[in-house]
């Protein structure tokens, strides 16, 4: 039997705007598993992948902080697969001694049982002063007070050989409150992932190694109607091991800049065997209300797939108000179809019926079915990597 090459795909769920799969920790990893099946090679971000307690490591999967991974859909920067980063452990000053002790036998014991390189600890010198905030639109956001600070924590931790960063920083919290029993109970949006998509882009843009983000946070009381979707985060103290697990093989971050090709202005010279590309991908899924961001706009412009999932959320940034042509799935065991599909060279045009007939000088498209599916890509040369 034949086995083809894997299909380079990003999956991409925004954090805090409340997906129905995706806004909640960790429940969006089933999707990403079958994902990775599906195509052999899937990149994501932390909000994908982290489920506080709970993890899955996949050497099909790279974990990449979400900004970089805007930056390397825009061809600004390249994934370098690792066996190991040192994960530095950058802890917020203003976390009590007692939450703080918890973070830190949390590293031990990632140590102690996953075999993790873990190390130094570099607390801030000041504390980070977080606040949350939520935007018109309903998705989250947030603040930080003291941007200087944890950015002098993270060159410390770089200059003292940590290869990636784990950053813990104390949030605001309400236990009492309205959304907070909502969100647990399976509606509204997560109101601490804006804020911490914030420190997480500040740090890796700065430093530009991987980085991620885990509240902490005082244990939650007792919820018996808890949303089976929330359950991951109140299994422990602390949201920390599945950032240490992400991070622990989080490809490298290589700046393409430096590889332009002195002859040719604005060509860049032929990719090294060990670095996945943008140019190599051959679809991105997201979800179908959330298509404006930037990693899948610039993946439309390289007409690269975009496969929109129905996956509600706050936003309505569908393909009909950008004016993409798109795949579409009704959820992510479709959007796997998809992929194998374009995976084994199939047109996805063709496993629908009524097949539209071919579009010729004399019968030109009308507009109203859809035109045959999209080559993968608009060169014609098929995306190949070896993950």
């Amino acid at each position: 039997m034949t086995v083809s090459r894997p299909l380079p795909t990003l999956l991409v769920i925004p954090t805090g705007i409340g997906c129905e799969l995706g806004g909640y920790a960790g429940d969006a990893l089933p999707a990403a598993r079958v994902l990775a099946a599906a195509s052999g090679c899937l990149i994501t971000h932390p909000n994908v992948m982290n489920g506080a307690a709970l993890y899955w490591s996949d050497p099909r999967i790279h974990y990449v902080e979400g900004s970089a991974l805007d930056r390397f859909a825009a061809g600004a920067l390249a994934l370098r697969p690792v066996r190991q980063q040192r994960v530095g452990l950058l802890l917020d000053a203003g976390i009590e001694d007692e939450l703080r002790w918890r973070h830190l036998q949390v590293a031990e014991g990632c140590r102690a049982s996953l075999g993790l390189e873990i190390g130094p600890v570099v607390m801030t010198d000041a504390p980070l002063d977080v606040t949350l905030r939520q935007g018109a639109s309903g998705a989250s956001w947030g603040q930080l007070g003291r941007p200087d600070a944890l950015l002098r924590a993270g060159r410390q931790l770089q200059a003292a050989g940590a290869t990636a960063i784990a950053v813990v920083a104390r949030f605001p919290e309400d236990p009492g409150s309205e959304a907070l029993a909502a969100y647990r109970q399976g509606s509204g949006v997560d109101a601490l992932a804006g804020a911490e998509a914030v420190i997480s882009h500040l740090l890796s843009r700065e430093l530009g190694i991987p980085c991620a983000h885990a509240p902490a946070l005082s244990p939650l009381p007792l919820d018996p109607d808890l949303d089976p979707r929330a359950a991951g985060e109140e299994l422990g103290y602390t949201f920390l091991a599945c950032v240490l697990v992400g991070l622990s093989r989080a490809p490298d971050l290589v700046p393409l800049a430096a590889r332009m090709s002195g002859s040719a202005a604005g060509a860049l010279q032929a990719p090294a065997p060990d670095l996945l590309q943008i140019g190599q991908v051959g679809a991105v899924v997201a979800p179908a209300g959330a298509l404006g961001g930037a990693a899948v706009l610039a993946c439309a412009e390289r007409g690269i797939p975009v496969i929109a999932v129905h996956n509600p959320c706050v936003l309505e940034v569908s393909a009909a108000a950008l004016g993409l042509k798109v795949l579409t799935a009704g959820g992510y065991a479709a959007a796997a179809g998809l992929l194998v599909a374009l995976r084994e060279g199939i047109s996805p045009a063709s496993l629908e019926r009524p097949l539209p007939p071919l579009v010729s000088a004399d019968r030109p498209w009308d507009g109203g079915a859809s035109p045959p599916g999209p080559a993968l890509r608009r060169d014609g040369t098929p995306p190949q990597m070896r993950c």
